[in-house]
């Protein structure tokens, strides 16, 4: 089973990537595509073209890891980005890619409202 700390936040690519990518590729797309910093510690996942390979980079204190998984039926289901004129991201929480791993299209989750300090600041 895999857990990360709660501080580690999870960027998903939206675009299918090359899974013959390796650490340095991979970091490239990430500061490229992403608009972010590989080296800080967070985790990002990259999805093949047919959805049944996934790839997940992150900097490990001293270097770069690279996790990998292919399924051998079924595929993954990555969010949508909202816009086009942003960075080809979407930010999920560790539930959500815990959800994605098991097969789960995020699409068709329902969550139920809950408090959240950031909305009681910025009411709409």
């Amino acid at each position: 089973m895999l857990s990360w700390p709660p501080t580690v936040k999870i960027f998903l690519g939206a675009e299918p990537t090359d899974m013959r990518k390796g650490f340095d590729s991979l970091a490239q797309l990430v500061e490229s595509s992403m608009a972010l910093d590989p080296l800080s510690g967070h985790l990002f996942v990259f999805r093949s073209r047919r959805g049944d390979r996934i790839k997940v980079l992150y900097w490990d204190k001293d270097g770069y890891a690279l996790w990998y998984k292919r399924l051998e039926k079924g595929s993954f289901r990555f969010p949508t980005t909202v816009s086009a004129s942003e960075p080809q991201t979407v930010e999920v929480k560790a539930a959500d890619m815990m959800m994605i791993l098991d097969g789960v299209d995020l699409g068709s989750v329902r969550r139920q409202r809950r408090y959240s300090r950031e909305a009681a600041k910025n009411p709409r």
